[in-house]
């Protein structure tokens, strides 16, 4: 692999499927990019590829207002125009080269909305109403539904911000009862910890003084059961009774509390909910409390959560010390707490929709100086939506697409698809297309892909000239009918394909944009997506606790963001052009971010003068991102020997970036490829300068001070440096002979061990020191090293300093190694 070319990939992270800046969309893959020059509107992500009107009949005419071609029928034209001229969009005159190409913010921002609006305009065409229009919502619709409003009620706390417990909580509605944030933070899940938080206002009751000769305490809860789905339920009835059992050898929770029905010998139903297991369960191991019940309605829906009721009964206990007591009284309130927080959310919401929505919550909470408001007010109509439209819309997000057959589309959470996918049609986050549309309006490639073998075949059985075909594989058989389709062999193949693949739906460029940017700043890293609520949910990761202390904005603003994401298309651009091994497009990529770079560089020496962030947020930078392009293009041209072009850019990214771990590696190249050039006298004085350098370290340093020995032969230099004794010291090598089993390049190699069983180079080495000298050892790459490191400075580590952690889903610290000399 290309030297930067696994850095820049988990820079990248999940690609996009909709591209926000026109700089990207210019430089998109032309298998992509045919029918979709510019994504200002949906009419023309896909204009018609030919003349089609020489098939249907319709004579096509070129727009006088944006210059796309368009059909020449009276109600397209007049259309067309309306929305042309109500974006104010005009043909430009003159052409630029691409890098000429400065496009303003104001363009980048507003494209993905002006999308938005023609996907409402063609919505409306086919007779919704102007409801779709986000803008059109309620006030409190702006930032979703009444139980999203009721949530931001508490946005002055970050909703992932860990509860100290010298903080208390008071108010005076709770009649004197003061409830400290010490058992509300026993809740450790920083998913939920918010919502424990606005809870503390209801009313909660009292325990009854524990005491010798009191009185049995009992409370009614009112609860529901979850995971139903993965038993045998019998067939329930309102009013069933209903009885707990511990279950502490669960794998999943050892806290977990099973709902049993008593109606049915016993019929594990399901389980409590985590957050209430978890403080009911102590009362319950100890013979505290004992809690029967019954359901008191059935769900709607079989995957839904059963509503139930618990009535809980305080045992009495009259040896019971006060301090035993002090806690009794702790557990229970946290397990009304644990009730009241099951009321505030919506007990039949699945925990994807549920991490959705915190998600978009947060990213509004701390990022809301990002977005314009009609942006604020797009994303808020999702909490608006029902819970079949939100589903739907999470399923499909989280799959590849871009386009979906509504026939396929069927989850058992969602009752009716459909429905849900007009719901999200109207309001901008789907579109959909059925037979009945003009199928030129739309990439035939991709709703070729939508095909499944037989489809294929049968389609093909019609296309003449009717040969036999002998390829078996689906994309080959998807090759010969678009080749069909392109070469207009058969005029009726658009219909017939649009008939077999009936209605579909896929994620409209406004959400897709939008949403992947509250992704990125939720999680501010291209490598985690909503993954990770998943296996904190299934308790497979458990985050550390540590204080989030954020005292700077990532951004400074909305232009540095969208900046920040037009470089990240670049760079996924060039990834993809290097994986079709298109070479002329990755020069053109390297070439617009070494011509970004070059204009940065003033604005990067005018910041510096203000009160700027941190150093370590230079990752979240566009020059930064245009930085990795450049290192994997200086790859590029090494391994196609364009030494020249190499070093050129080496030396542009040494001259402009002056503070970047990266100049250890861009020294030694720069080092290296004069030496390729037959410059030795230059190629040894930037040796000496990298040197020098408090930002090269490490193996850098060590590899220039060699090749400073190496050419500073006399009569280049008669004086050894100071060094020459260190690095010319030899290594002992160990030689061990192993008899190789396979011997070839590209392969791991096997070797008969000194045991006579197969096994690697690393347990070939471990079995010659085991018989040398009786050594044990483990192969680990280090991993004892770092888990060594890593327990000892634990407390250094995730200290509480400003800024360095932003996210209660961070795999790493913004200020390390890589930006610190």
């Amino acid at each position: 692999m290309l030297h930067g070319r696994d850095s820049l990939v988990r820079l990248i992270g999940k690609r996009r499927r909709t591209f926000s800046s026109p700089l990207a969309q210019h430089l998109r893959p032309q298998s992509a990019a045919k029918r979709r020059p510019s994504p200002s509107s949906v009419e023309d992500e896909a204009p018609p590829p030919k003349q089609e009107s020489q098939i249907h009949g319709a004579e096509r005419v070129s727009c006088p207002v944006c210059g796309s071609s368009i059909r020449g029928t009276d109600y397209s034209v007049n259309s067309h125009l309306d929305t042309c001229l109500a974006r104010g969009v005009k043909r430009k005159l003159t052409q630029s080269t691409l890098l000429q190409f400065k496009f303003c913010p104001r363009s980048r921002s507003e494209s993905s909305l002006v999308d938005l609006d023609n996907d409402k305009e063609k919505a409306r065409k086919r007779g919704s109403t102007n409801e779709s229009d986000p803008s059109n919502f309620p006030l409190s619709s702006r930032y979703g539904s009444t139980r999203m409003s009721e949530r931001m009620q508490c946005a002055s706390a970050s909703p992932y911000h860990s509860l100290s417990s010298s903080e208390t909580c008071t108010d005076a509605s709770l009649e004197g009862l003061v409830i400290e944030d010490a058992v509300i933070s026993k809740v450790k899940d920083p998913l939920y910890s918010h919502m424990f938080r606005q809870s503390v206002k209801t009313q909660i009751p009292k325990l009854d003084t524990c005491g010798p000769g009191d009185a049995k305490y009992v409370e009614i809860l009112e609860t529901f059961i979850v995971g139903c789905r993965f038993h045998d339920n019998a067939e329930l009835r309102q009013g069933a009774s209903i009885f707990l059992l511990r279950d502490p050898q669960n794998s999943k929770d050892r806290h977990a509390i099973k709902v049993l029905s008593a109606d049915f010998d016993g019929r594990v139903l399901g389980y409590l909910p985590r957050e209430l297991a978890k403080y009911l369960s102590p009362l319950i191991d100890n013979h505290h409390i004992k809690c029967e019940g019954s359901v008191t309605s059935l769900p709607r829906h079989p995957y839904d959560v059963i509503p139930i009721q618990l009535v809980c009964q305080m045992a009495e206990n009259s040896d019971m010390k006060s301090d035993d007591c002090q806690i009794l009284k702790s557990l229970w309130e946290s397990v009304l707490l644990a009730v009241e927080y099951g009321r505030a959310n919506h007990p039949s919401m699945t925990k994807y929709q549920r991490n959705f929505c915190l998600m978009i919550e947060d990213v509004m909470n701390h990022y809301a100086y990002l977005f314009t408001d009609k942006e604020k007010s797009f994303l808020g109509v999702f909490n608006s939506l029902s819970d079949d439209g939100q589903r739907l819309f999470i399923r499909l997000y989280t799959r590849k697409g871009p386009w979906f057959r509504m026939s396929n589309v069927s989850y058992p959470e969602i009752s009716d698809p459909l429905q849900a996918a007009e719901e999200l049609q109207l309001a901008g986050y789907l579109f959909l297309f059925n037979s009945c549309e003009d199928p030129f309006t739309y990439d035939m490639k991709e709703v070729l892909n939508l095909l499944n073998v037989y489809e294929i075949r049968e389609i093909l059985k019609q296309v003449p000239p009717k040969k036999a075909i002998n390829c078996t594989r689906r994309p080959e058989l998807i090759n010969v009918l678009y080749s069909a389709y392109e070469n207009e062999i058969c005029p009726l193949l658009p219909k017939v394909v649009f008939e077999r693949v009936g209605t579909c739906v896929r994620i409209s460029s406004a959400a897709d944009i939008f949403l992947w940017r509250v992704q990125r700043l939720f999680f501010l890293s291209g490598e985690q997506d909503l993954s990770s609520f998943l296996l904190v949910d299934l308790g497979l990761v458990k985050f550390p606790d540590y204080a989030c202390n954020i005292s700077h904005q990532v951004f400074a603003g909305r232009d540095d963001l969208l900046e920040y994401e037009e470089a990240i298309e670049v760079a996924q651009v060039m990834d993809e052009y290097l994986d079709a091994n298109n070479m002329d497009m990755v020069i053109r990529c390297i070439d617009v971010s070494d011509s970004h770079i070059q204009a940065s560089l003033m604005e990067d020496t005018r910041s510096s003068i203000l009160d700027s962030p941190p150093t370590f947020f230079s990752c979240f930078s566009a020059s930064w991102v245009y930085s990795k392009v450049l290192t994997l293009g200086i790859s590029v041209f090494e391994h196609k020997h364009r030494y020249e072009d190499a070093i050129r850019l080496l030396k542009g990214l040494l001259n402009r970036i002056t503070c970047d771990s990266r100049r250890g590696y861009w020294t030694l190249r720069l080092s290296v490829d004069l030496e390729h050039i037959g410059r030795l006298n230059e190629s040894l004085s930037v040796a000496e300068e990298g040197i020098l350098d408090s930002w090269v370290r490490a193996g850098s340093k060590v590899a220039l001070q060699r090749r400073v020995l190496r050419l500073g032969k006399p009569p280049r230099r008669w004086k050894m440096p100071s060094y020459a004794d260190y690095v010319k010291q030899k290594i002992k090598e160990v030689y061990i002979r192993g008899r190789p089993l396979v011997c070839e390049t590209g392969t791991k190699n096997l070797f008969y061990g000194y045991d006579g069983e197969l096994c690697g180079v690393e347990q070939l080495a471990l079995q010659y020191y085991a018989g040398e000298g009786g050594w044990l050892g483990v192969h680990s790459e280090s991993g004892i090293w770092m888990t060594f490191f890593g327990i000892l400075m634990w407390d250094v580590i995730f200290s509480n300093i400003p800024d360095v952690f932003r996210s209660r889903f961070q795999c790493y610290t913004f200020a390390d190694s890589s930006t610190r000399p």
